[in-house]
């Protein structure tokens, strides 16, 4: 079914621009090129704080292998609970997040520990603790493995050289869009 035509607009051609109607109200118009700047400016954004917040990670990481290393004491951790972890699905296991009591200067503590390891309820594990932060602690076996080092910073540098290859990209290509684009001539009425 076609709309009728107006006698107004019978025997003339419309412009191209002019929406064909309007449903409910007014139309919407927007600037397609100011969109698509806000959303790649939203992209870069959150592509930098990702670069940030991993980069912080990686610092929170290497120093507590390092303060474990360094500053750590040697525990006996008893195990009070251990509990499966499931999939995605829900269908299979993940992994056991297992929680431990120990004592350092007459204190009793109760922490998680590290790792997907499953053990047996009132086990003992041997651990290493940085008495200062008595929630850093961690099974030797996991504490020998571990190391500081630069592969902590590998995702960051590689969203950095991505955010910058980006950077590189559009900044060039928005100079040339605004040398190409003609002022456009004063409204005179």
């Amino acid at each position: 079914m076609t709309a009728p035509e107006s006698p107004a607009s019978s025997g003339s051609r419309r412009p191209s621009q002019e929406p064909l109607s309007t449903l409910r109200g007014a139309g919407v118009n927007y600037d397609a090129r100011r969109v698509g700047r806000v959303v790649v400016g939203v992209c870069l954004a959150a592509l930098l704080v990702l670069v940030v917040i991993f980069t912080i990670a990686g610092i929170n990481k290497n120093s507590q292998i390092n303060r474990l290393h360094h500053d750590g004491v040697p525990v006996t951790v008893t195990v009070t609970s251990c509990l499966g972890l499931m999939g995605g699905s829900g269908s299979n296991a993940a992994g056991y997040s297992c929680t431990g009591t120990f004592t350092i200067d007459g204190k009793r503590y109760s922490e998680s520990l590290p790792g997907a390891d499953f053990h047996k309820f009132h086990s003992t594990l041997n651990a290493i603790v940085v008495p200062s932060d008595p929630a850093l602690v961690s099974p030797v076996s996991i504490e020998k493995a571990e190391h500081a080092g630069l592969s902590v910073f590998l995702l960051p540098g590689i969203l950095l050289v991505v955010l910058l290859v980006l950077v590189g990209l559009i900044v060039p290509l928005q100079r040339r869009t605004r040398n190409a684009v003609p002022p456009s001539a004063p409204d005179v009425p």
